[in-house]
């Protein structure tokens, strides 16, 4: 049994699978010749480098973003509404939110990728210039593969995948900032200095669009965590009627919990975008504090709204709370390391257990389906 599903959520029939296969390789196929048609009108009249203005990256990146975008929106439309209905049960509002952020984000990661692998070629081969042709070649190749790809990832997305993409998003983002930052010292201050001007321009724009589109793509995330919470109450409600206990009311599953956390932290990281700490410091401190208080009431309140995982899972919220408090204590009053050095380690506390959290809520939910179903037969 896959542990990702659930009512209103179906493997894909093998039909299926071999017409998401073929769409995904006539989508790489069509957006490599196009790719190639618009690097040669592009190039026609000089020698590309692989990266900085007018090269090779510029373009690819274009197109890749593109590419993706048809790729998700395929992948969302033709299979992802059809295997999980119950994404068609929501808001218009959030159908569209959810599709924009599935875009959104397979884009960003296409163009992101396109732009850090051709840097490093070219720092890696300084000078190095190809002619129209080649170059075509590469802006189409980085087109074919990343339609490909953004379709077969939309069509199966799942909480665990979607959590991955967005920590790999967030990653790239950051790392891009950190590269185009003019100034070379922006890690004796704190994060939050690469989403402001004197970062320069690049370093300023995806910083601070990284942040925007991963609140956005967290709020999506949200709904297919808080789907799994919600049919874990479900569970424990038709296993105590099916035993004939009374309904648990105070210690259960509380999707309600879960979702005003999560979607609050997916605005508190918008808003961190929207508001860059030198406009205002004084809001943006407020966001970041208020944001913490949601990481501490999720990790210490689990136990109450999370009943039924495993008690190590509970041992290792207890311990990821101690790890902030001892990360922060680290950095004042104790002065081991800088502001930075903190905000790496809460980043890398609150990423690891959501993805432990994800994992957890889909393997418990399984084996309530798996204990429900053996009870029913029991009673039959």
């Amino acid at each position: 049994m896959n542990s990702e599903r659930g009512p209103g959520q179906r493997e894909p029939s093998a039909d299926m699978q071999l017409q998401s296969e073929s769409r995904a390789l006539w989508l790489g196929l069509t957006c490599t010749l196009l790719g190639i048609v618009v690097g040669l009108i592009a190039f026609s009249s000089y020698r590309p480098g692989l990266a900085g203005t007018g090269s090779v990256a510029i373009y690819a990146s274009v197109v890749a973003a593109l590419a993706a975008t048809a790729g998700s929106v395929l992948g969302y439309l033709t299979v992802l509404v059809r295997t999980q209905d119950w994404l068609l049960a929501l808001s218009r509002y959030r159908q569209f939110l959810n599709a924009f952020a599935l875009m959104i984000i397979h884009a960003a990661i296409s163009a992101m990728a396109a732009l850090i692998t051709f840097r490093i070629f070219q720092d890696a081969f300084r000078g190095l210039t190809v002619d129209r042709y080649a170059a075509s070649l590469m802006v189409g190749v980085c087109a074919g593969i990343a339609g490909y790809v953004a379709l077969v990832s939309a069509a199966r997305v799942t909480a665990q995948s979607l959590a991955a993409l967005l920590a790999i998003f967030m990653a790239t983002g950051v790392f891009i900032s950190m590269l185009a930052a003019e100034n070379p010292y922006w890690w004796h201050s704190m994060f939050s200095s690469l989403g402001t001007r004197d970062s320069g321009l690049t370093s300023f724009w995806t910083f601070n669009v990284t942040l925007v589109v991963s609140g956005l793509v967290l709020s999506t995330l949200t709904a297919f965590i808080v789907r799994n919470v919600a049919l874990l109450a479900v569970m424990n409600d038709r296993f105590a009627d099916v035993l004939g206990k009374p309904r648990a009311r105070f210690i259960r599953p509380r999707p309600g919990v879960v979702r005003a956390c999560l979607l609050g932290l997916g605005i508190c990281v918008v808003s961190i975008g929207l508001v860059p700490v030198n406009v205002a410091p004084t809001m943006h401190a407020f966001i970041v504090r208020f944001a913490a208080g949601i990481i501490v009431v999720l990790l210490l309140g689990a136990t109450l709204w999370l009943p039924g995982f495993p008690w190590v899972f509970h041992l290792l919220s207890f311990f990821c709370f101690l790890g902030l408090v001892g990360a922060a204590l680290l950095w004042q009053p104790l002065e081991y390391y800088n502001l930075t050095a903190f905000e790496l380690a809460v980043v890398g506390i609150v990423f690891g257990w959501l993805i432990v959290f994800i994992r957890t809520t889909a393997a418990a939910l399984a084996v309530k389906t798996e204990e429900l179903s053996d009870v029913l037969a029991a009673h039959q």
